[in-house]
């Protein structure tokens, strides 16, 4: 009886998403379906989706981001962000308080590693970092 409700409780592993095909796509699922390659167009649309990922499987990996939010003091300098360029990652600054970007952070620096900026509070940073970031500064 216990047990029955444990699988009840179970958080889903899946989400159900609605999609919208041409006819003459959805006759090319079919046609594979009743061939015998899919079992159904679910197990076609999942095995393309699965196949496009795999695809762009380097490309995910590269372009991690981190998105953080962080109260009080932040302070990035040259070191954290070069580390973030050679991982291939990308900053998204989100402070609530005072963010401050090292003077010894180059503008190409700056525009290679952080995407956007968003402070609640202050931002400092030498003009030519702001100047090279307003576009990402929100």
């Amino acid at each position: 009886m216990g047990e029955g409700k444990f699988f009840r409780d179970k958080a889903p592993d899946s989400e159900k998403i609605t999609i919208n095909l041409g006819f003459v796509d959805l006759g090319r699922i079919d046609l594979l379906v009743q061939e015998g390659f899919y079992s159904n167009r679910s197990d076609f649309i999942r095995a393309a989706i699965r196949k496009q990922l795999e695809v762009h499987g380097g490309t995910v990996e590269k372009t991690i981001e981190r998105h953080t939010m962080e109260l009080g003091l932040r302070d990035y300098g040259r070191a954290e962000l070069e580390q973030l360029r050679a991982a291939g990652e990308i900053l998204h600054v989100r402070v609530v308080g005072l963010a401050r970007i090292g003077a010894d952070v180059s503008p190409d620096l700056a525009r290679a590693t952080i995407g956007s900026i968003t402070v609640l509070g202050a931002l400092q940073a030498p003009a030519d970092i702001k100047n090279a970031l307003a576009d990402r500064i929100s």
